[in-house]
C-alpha cells in the first residue's frame, strides 16, 4: 500500500483546497513522490501528469503530506493510548479522528494525557469528584449547596469542612475547563486577536550598544507583529536584556469561559465563576501564553527563513563572469595580498603575494608581481574580496590597469562572506591539501566571479551572511529549506558533467555525496564522458538515478547534441520525430532554430508543456538562465566611512534583504540600510517587491552617523515622485452644489 493511501479522501481534498492545486495534479505529486521522484525532477519532466505544477507547489504539497502523515501517525498513538484506558467513546474517537490540526489533537487528549500530581488530582484523591460533577452539571438537586457539600467532610481525606470540600472541587472544575478543547481553541483564538506582546527591559540588564533600546517599553498586537521585531524581542530575552508576556484582558477571556461554561444560575454558580478565574489565572493563561509564543516563534521562522531563501536564491543565481581567466586576490596589510590565478575550467595555475601596504615603496614590485601573472596566465578578470584593505587594493589594481592601458582586463570587487570558512573546510583540504589557507581563500574569490553558484555550494550557507536572525530560528528548518535553495538552483541552471566537482553534482536531482564522488572517480579513470548513456557505467546509478539527474546533466563536444540540452534522453525519439517531420538533421535545427517555425505540433506524439520545453531548448541550447554579467562601479573618492556624506548618490550592490529593509555595500566596509520605506516611490509591503540580493542600485546617501556606524540610504530619492493618474479639468466631474446634495440625499432615504 502507498503512503498515499494512508491519508483519507478527506485530507486530500483539505490540502487541494489550502494549496489551491487541482486534486488530479495533487494525486500525481504524491505518486511521484512515493516513487522516488525529487521535486526538480517532477517539476521540470512532469508537467503533463502534474497539470504543470511549479517547484514552489511541488514543495508545498510535500511539506502537507509531511505535515498530515505525522499528523496521521500521533492520531494512532492517541487512539491506542485513549483505548488502552477504557475511555474511547465513538463520540470522541469520531472528533479525533475528523480533526486536521495538530493543537486540536492535542487539546482533545488533553483530559486523557498522563499528567503530573495535580490540586485536581490530590481533589480526586480526597472524594470530591462527585461534588465537582455536580457544580458542573448545573442541575438543582433537593439538598442546598452546602448540605450536599457537608456530606464529602472527612476528616481522615483531610478535608476538614464545607468550604475545604467546595474549594477542592473547584480545582476539579478548573482543570475540566482547562482540558475542553473547544474552549481551549476558542481562547487560542481570542489571544491571536486580542493578544499583546509586552516587552520590557530586564532589571540590572547590561546592553551597552543599545541594540534592543526600542524594545525597553514595547507594545504591538500578536496578530500584526512582523517576524523581524518578534526575533528580535526573543533574542533580547535570551540575552537577559529583556523580558516579554502576551497581554490580555481577563475579563474577555472570563466572559469566553463562561459563554461556555455557565448555563443556568443557581447556587453553583459562584462556585463556577471562582473555577474559571482560577481556571484562566493558574491554568489556561500560562498554557496558552506558551502556545502563543511557540506558535509566533513558529510562524517568526518561517518568515525569517523564507527572507534567507530568496536572498540564498539570488545570491546563488547571480550573475556569471563565464570561463575566462581570473586572478583572485584576499586584501591584507601586514600579511600582504594573497594571490590566485584559475584558467578558464576553475583549475588552480599559480599563487604569489602582493605586498601593497606594508611601505611606501611596496607598489612598484607588486605591481610587476601582478602584471608577470596577467601576461603569464593570459587573465580577463581580477576579483578583489572585500574585506579588510579591499578598497585600498581595488585602488591599486585600477591604477594599474589604466597606466598600463589593460583595457581587456576589468576588476571587480567581490563578497567574501564564508571564504574563510571555505578555506578552512574539509572540502578546500581535499582541493588543496598543499595550499595554505589564504591562498585557498583567494582561489574561492577567483571562482566566486567566474561561477558563484559552484563555489557557494561548497560553503555552508549560513556562513554567507545573507540571513536575518538566522542564528535563531529552527537550525533544521532553516537547513532542510536552504538545501531545498541549492538543489532548485543548481537544477535550474544545469551542471557540465565533465568539469563540476562533485561538491555541486551532489545537488543535481537523484545524486547523492557517494554517488558524486563515483562519477569524479570515473571521470578521472576513464577521461570525459562522452554521453549521457555512459552515465549507467557509473556505480551506484541504477535506471531510477540516470532517470532523476541525466536531464540535468550537460555534456559538450559530445557524441550527442541533445545531450548539451535540457531535453530529457527520455524525449530523444520526439526530437527526431520532429527532425523527420522537418526533413533536417538535428544540427542543422540547433544552427537554424527558425526551420522550428515550419513545424506542425500535431504531428507530434509528445504532451503540450513537453513539445514546448523541447521548442524553447532547440531554440536556445545549453543556454544559461541566469543574467548577463555586469560589474558594478563603486566612487573611486568613497574608500572609508569618513568619506560618506549625505546627499551624495553612490552606486552600490544589494549584500542583504530583510523584512524592514535592504542593506547596500558602497565600498566603505559598511554596508548601508535602505528601510523599506526609502526602497520605492510606490507602496511595497515587503522589501523583496523592490530588490533582490546582488542587484546594482543607486542610492542617495540620506545620513552617515559616525558614532554607531550606521549608513541610511535612499532608493526612492533619486525615482522622483510616484506617478499617479490625474483627471484632467476636462475629465474632472464638478462638483454638487449644497442644495444638490441635499436633494440627493432627501431622494436616498425617500424624504418628502
Amino acid at each position: 500500500m502507498s503512503e498515499q493511501k494512508s491519508l483519507s479522501p478527506e485530507v486530500l481534498l483539505h490540502i487541494s483546497q489550502i494549496l489551491s492545486i487541482p486534486m488530479r495534479g495533487l494525486v500525481a505529486v504524491i505518486e511521484l513522490l512515493n516513487e522516488g521522484g525529487t521535486v526538480p525532477f517532477i517539476a521540470r519532466y512532469r508537467k503533463e501528469a502534474t497539470g504543470n505544477l511549479d517547484e514552489v507547489q511541488i514543495r508545498d504539497i510535500e511539506e502537507k503530506l509531511a505535515y498530515f502523515r505525522d499528523l496521521a501517525a500521533r492520531r494512532e498513538t492517541i487512539l491506542a493510548s485513549i483505548l488502552e484506558q477504557g475511555k474511547l467513546t465513538d463520540e470522541l474517537k469520531a472528533r479525533i479522528e475528523a480533526t486536521l490540526d495538530r493543537s486540536e489533537l492535542e487539546d482533545l487528549y488533553l483530559p486523557y494525557r498522563p499528567k503530573r500530581r495535580t490540586k485536581a488530582t490530590i481533589a480526586r484523591e480526597k472524594g470530591l469528584e462527585p461534588l465537582a460533577l455536580y457544580l458542573w452539571s448545573q442541575e438543582a438537586a433537593d439538598q442546598l449547596l452546602p448540605e450536599f457539600a457537608a456530606g464529602f467532610v472527612n476528616p481522615e481525606k483531610e478535608v476538614s469542612s464545607v468550604d475545604e470540600a467546595l474549594e477542592g472541587a473547584r480545582h476539579i472544575v478548573a482543570e475540566m475547563i482547562s482540558e475542553d478543547a473547544d474552549l481551549r481553541k476558542a481562547l487560542r483564538q481570542l489571544m491571536f486577536d486580542e493578544g499583546v506582546i509586552v516587552s520590557r527591559k530586564a532589571i540590572d540588564a547590561v546592553d551597552e550598544q543599545e541594540k534592543f533600546k526600542m524594545y525597553y517599553e514595547y507594545r504591538e498586537a500578536v496578530k500584526t507583529i512582523p517576524s523581524h521585531r518578534m526575533l528580535a524581542v526573543r533574542r533580547g530575552e535570551a540575552e537577559s536584556v529583556l523580558y516579554f508576556l502576551i497581554e490580555l484582558d481577563a475579563l474577555r477571556a472570563a466572559s469566553v469561559l463562561r459563554s461556555g461554561i455557565v448555563r443556568r444560575q443557581g447556587d453553583w454558580t459562584l462556585h463556577l465563576e471562582l473555577a474559571i478565574e482560577d481556571a484562566w489565572k493558574r491554568l489556561l493563561n500560562p498554557s496558552i501564553q506558551g502556545e502563543i509564543r511557540l506558535e509566533l516563534k513558529k510562524r517568526s521562522d518561517t518568515d525569517a527563513i523564507q527572507v534567507f531563501r530568496d536572498n540564498l536564491h539570488h545570491l546563488l543565481l547571480a550573475p556569471p563572469a563565464g570561463p575566462i581567466s581570473i586572478l583572485g586576490i584576499d586584501p591584507g596589510l601586514r600579511t600582504g595580498c594573497k594571490v590566485a590565478v584559475v584558467d578558464e575550467t576553475g583549475k588552480f595555475l599559480a599563487h604569489d603575494v602582493l605586498y601593497l601596504h606594508t611601505s611606501k615603496n611596496s607598489a612598484g614590485p607588486a605591481a610587476k608581481t601582478l602584471e608577470t601573472l596577467l601576461v603569464q596566465h593570459n587573465v580577463r578578470a581580477i576579483a578583489i574580496g572585500n574585506g579588510t584593505a579591499s578598497r585600498e587594493t581595488d585602488a591599486f589594481v585600477r591604477e594599474f590597469l589604466r597606466e598600463r592601458r589593460l583595457d581587456n582586463i576589468f576588476s571587480v570587487t567581490v563578497s567574501e562572506s564564508g571564504a574563510s570558512i571555505y578555506s578552512a573546510s574539509e572540502i578546500a583540504r581535499q582541493e588543496f591539501p598543499d595550499l595554505d589557507l589564504t591562498v585557498r581563500g583567494a582561489i574561492s574569490i577567483a571562482r566566486r566571479l567566474q561561477d558563484p553558484l559552484s563555489e557557494l555550494v561548497k560553503v555552508d550557507p549560513k556562513s554567507i551572511g545573507v540571513g536575518q536572525y538566522q542564528h535563531d530560528v529552527d537550525q533544521r528548518q532553516l537547513q532542510r529549506s536552504l538545501e531545498a535553495v541549492i538543489e532548485s538552483c543548481v537544477n535550474r541552471v544545469g551542471v557540465d558533467l565533465n568539469t563540476s566537482s562533485w561538491t555541486l553534482l551532489r545537488f543535481v536531482s537523484g545524486i547523492t555525496e557517494r554517488i558524486a564522488l563515483n562519477i569524479v572517480s570515473y571521470r578521472n579513470e576513464n577521461g570525459k564522458f562522452r554521453s549521457r548513456t555512459q552515465l549507467n557505467k557509473v556505480p551506484g546509478i541504477g535506471a531510477k538515478t540516470f532517470e532523476q539527474a541525466a536531464g540535468f546533466l550537460r555534456i559538450r563536444d559530445g557524441e550527442n547534441l541533445l545531450d548539451m540540452t535540457a531535453v530529457h534522453p527520455e524525449s530523444y525519439p520526439v526530437v527526431e520525430e520532429l527532425a523527420r517531420l522537418l526533413e533536417a538533421p538535428l544540427n542543422e535545427l540547433i544552427k537554424n532554430p527558425h526551420l522550428l517555425a515550419k513545424l506542425d505540433t500535431k504531428k507530434l506524439s509528445a504532451g503540450t508543456f513537453t513539445l514546448n520545453d523541447i521548442l524553447e531548448e532547440l531554440r536556445k541550447p545549453g543556454r544559461d538562465p541566469r543574467d548577463k554579467f555586469v560589474a558594478p562601479s563603486f566612487n573611486e573618492q568613497v574608500r572609508e566611512f569618513a568619506d560618506v556624506h549625505p546627499e551624495m548618490v553612490l552606486e552600490g550592490i544589494v549584500t542583504n534583504v530583510t523584512k524592514f529593509g535592504a542593506f547596500v555595500d558602497i565600498g566603505v566596509h559598511q554596508d548601508g540600510l535602505v528601510h523599506i520605506s526609502e526602497l520605492s516611490n510606490r507602496f511595497i509591503k515587503d522589501p523583496s517587491e523592490a530588490v533582490k540580493t546582488g542587484q546594482i542600485v543607486k542610492v542617495k546617501v540620506l545620513s552617515a552617523d559616525t558614532k554607531t556606524k550606521r549608513i541610511a540610504l535612499s532608493i526612492k530619492a533619486l525615482q522622483g515622485p510616484s506617478q499617479r493618474p490625474q483627471a484632467t479639468r476636462q475629465q474632472q466631474k464638478p462638483q454638487p452644489t449644497l442644495d444638490e446634495k441635499l436633494n440627493m440625499l432627501a431622494t436616498k432615504w425617500k424624504v418628502s
